[in-house]
């Protein structure tokens, strides 16, 4: 139990491979290590593409036309 709201669980053990289980309240996102650091790489991406300022002046001014 993890804050007194999350539970991990034992789903199944197959050999040497252990299955988990969570059981945490909607508001709370619970995501796998490998898609967590995948979705902050993303998100990192996202945040340091470089804009050239005057070109979207001139896309929007097309637009407003």
């Amino acid at each position: 139990m993890i804050n007194g709201n999350i539970e991990v669980y034992v789903v199944s053990i197959e050999g040497e491979q252990i299955k988990l289980g969570v059981k945490a309240p909607s508001d709370i996102k619970v995501y796998r290590k490998e898609l967590l650091e995948a979705i902050e790489a993303s998100n990192k991406e996202a945040t340091s593409v470089k804009f050239d300022l005057s070109e979207i002046k001139k896309i929007v001014k097309g637009l407003e036309k």
